[in-house]
């Protein structure tokens, strides 16, 4: 009970600026939450904490990470593919993606 409070208590307060609402809407548009991946724990796919830790402080992420969510691949967490996401999200939407997911 009290791990579902802080992931709630975590998402809204990344969800209070409409760039952020947006950014998790868009997650959410994707289905990446749904099967695949989570705020703080590894599912299929990393979690976006961690891949939040991961490109802290690169200034390139942003950028390599929507390529990513964009074209898919695997290698860079495991041998698990993820699926593309060309089509399913804007280039608005896919940057708002993810900054949300950076700034977790």
């Amino acid at each position: 009970m009290t791990k579902t409070l802080i992931i709630a208590a975590i998402i809204a307060c990344h969800a209070s600026s409409p760039v952020l609402a947006d950014g998790l809407a868009n997650v959410k548009k994707g289905g990446c939450l749904d099967y695949c991946h989570a705020v703080d724990k590894p599912l299929v796919g990393p979690s976006y904490k961690s891949v939040a830790a991961k490109y802290k402080g690169d200034k390139g992420a942003e950028a390599r990470l929507i390529k990513k969510i964009n074209e898919g691949g695997s290698g860079a967490w495991s041998a698990m593919p993820m699926p593309p996401q060309k089509g399913k999200m804007t280039d608005a939407e896919l940057k708002e993606a993810a900054g949300w997911i950076l700034g977790l």
